[in-house]
């Protein structure tokens, strides 16, 4: 697992061969999220992880605890993985969608 400081975030928004993906809740995820993430709240990958066996997995949660477990997680099962230091709340580039709808 390799970590990841929130600023290198916007390097791998909508590069070809890296996965975003955003653990927060689904509430969370419509409010705010990085363009082109996917959402996997509490671990849910099935879906979101086919199709993708040779991406590099870019995870992201609110603080950064939650995706480093994931990170390990997956690792296991021989995906490879980044993780961000942080999470979003450290973030400050210019991918961040931010929902006004609430």
């Amino acid at each position: 697992m390799e970590t990841i400081a929130a600023k290198e975030l916007d390097c791998y928004v909508g590069r070809p061969g890296y996965l975003l993906i955003d653990l927060r809740t689904c509430a969370e995820f419509s409010e705010s999220h990085l363009r082109g993430a996917v959402n996997a709240p509490e671990g849910e990958f099935g879906s979101c992880l086919k199709g993708h066996g040779s991406d590099v997995l870019v995870l992201y949660c609110d603080r950064g605890a939650k995706s480093m477990a994931a990170a390990r997680e997956l690792e296991e099962l021989g995906w490879r993985t980044k993780t961000v230091v942080g999470g979003i709340r450290a973030y400050r580039g210019h991918n961040l969608v931010i929902s006004y709808n609430k």
